[in-house]
């Protein structure tokens, strides 16, 4: 790690490596430093103390998107805000595990700047959304929003691409009061953020036999024959605009199956973006994967589900599988299966394309378009499944 020189509480301090201290984007975070008044009884978190606390998770999720810039912490210059009564340490465990993840992240860089993907700038801000406290044990519910700038974006392609992500931070008071980070966890379900490294869990398929349609595997190579869309009574562009318009503030005429162990909200969302473009309701049995339907009240497991979603897409012949996800166009699907088990877990609307290169929107994390090849870059050994609507 290089060198920096940090303004903290009015004292400048240079930091050489990451042994004496740990360092989150441009705050030092010195072993002996604490948050508000030493105690003896258990700790109340008050504002300034949720205060120091949302601002540490606002300089680790800043630090990690900026690897994916810089492909490091680099040199940074950061006073602590005025008002603040001091500052919170990361416990080693946690230190060294952030350590690898920028590594990791910076790794990441290069992948993407090989398939295309640079990114010029980043920009994250987090909201302290809850904070609970045990004892000695406070959990910070936090959601984390970040925009990257596209580097040399010409002609019609995006300039930025962005997601939300949602996180719980887990600190911990010593007998004095001082309160040290000790673990992040991501609370989405799908949590396929760009600047997340862990895969994603796969998602659990209802059991099905060999009746159920299969569909064909599609290729991740460039620069394939293109396969246009022909005529059809679908409005493609209602697609897009309302996958674009909900992408981060959901529509309340549906449920919202993001967290709390409800499974993910990709394929619902991907389900009521088709349904803006002209998809028509099949009423039927909710288990039955031939019927597709649904509303605040009610929903068939193929409007919610992503594996009885590419039953009924194929089943009911509205999609034709692509060759190549490179194929796809505004309005068709894209899915992927992480872990090469047959069963897909993520489902994805392409709500853009630019230079032959699809960028996709979805839930869970909640994403606005993100370039087929920066998901190629990230999960190069995952299976595709491109569906042209």
């Amino acid at each position: 790690m290089k060198s920096r020189k940090l303004n903290v509480t009015r004292r400048r301090v240079s930091i050489l490596g990451a042994a004496a201290t740990s360092v989150v984007a441009g705050v030092a975070l010195l072993p002996n430093w604490s948050a508000g008044a030493a105690v003896i009884d258990d700790p109340t978190v008050d504002a300034r103390t949720k205060a120091t606390f949302q601002r540490l998770a606002d300089a680790v999720f800043t630090d990690r998107t900026d690897a994916l810039v810089t492909g490091a912490q680099g040199d940074r210059e950061k006073p602590l805000t005025d008002g603040f009564s001091g500052d919170v340490k990361l416990s080693s465990g946690t230190a060294r595990s952030e350590d690898a993840t920028l590594s990791g992240l910076g790794q990441r860089k290069e992948k993407l700047a090989k398939a295309g993907e640079k990114y010029r700038k980043a920009s994250t801000t987090v909201t302290l959304n809850a904070t609970r406290v045990t004892g000695r044990t406070a959990k910070a519910a936090v959601t984390e929003t970040t925009t990257l700038t596209y580097a040399g974006a010409r002609g019609d392609a995006p300039r930025t691409t962005g997601f939300q992500a949602r996180h719980e931070l887990t600190f911990r008071a010593d007998r004095q009061g001082d309160w040290q980070l000790t673990g992040i966890r991501d609370t989405d379900q799908g949590g396929l953020a760009v600047n997340t490294l862990s895969k994603p869990a796969p998602v659990k398929a209802t059991t099905a036999d060999d009746t159920m349609p299969n569909a064909p595997r599609a290729a991740t190579t460039r620069n394939p024959a293109a396969v246009p869309k022909t005529g059809t009574t679908y409005d493609y562009k209602a697609m897009a605009a309302y996958a674009e318009k909900y992408w981060n503030v959901y529509n309340k005429d549906y449920p919202d199956f993001n967290g709390h162990g409800a499974g993910g909200d990709c394929t619902n969302f991907v389900s009521q973006s088709l349904k803006a473009g002209g998809w028509k309701h099949v009423p039927g049995y909710v288990y039955d994967y031939t019927k597709w339907f649904g509303n605040a009240e009610i929903q068939s497991d193929s409007f919610v589900g992503v594996n009885e979603w590419s039953w009924f897409a194929q089943n009911s012949k509205r999609t034709t599988p692509l060759a190549n996800v490179y194929q796809l166009e505004v309005g068709d699907v894209l899915q992927m299966d992480f872990d090469k088990d047959g069963s897909k877990d993520h489902t994805m609307v392409v709500t853009y394309k630019s230079g032959g290169v699809p960028y996709v929107t979805y839930h869970s994390n909640n994403t606005l378009r993100r370039s087929v090849a920066s998901l190629v870059a990230s999960y190069p050994n995952a299976y595709y499944y491109a569906y042209r609507t």
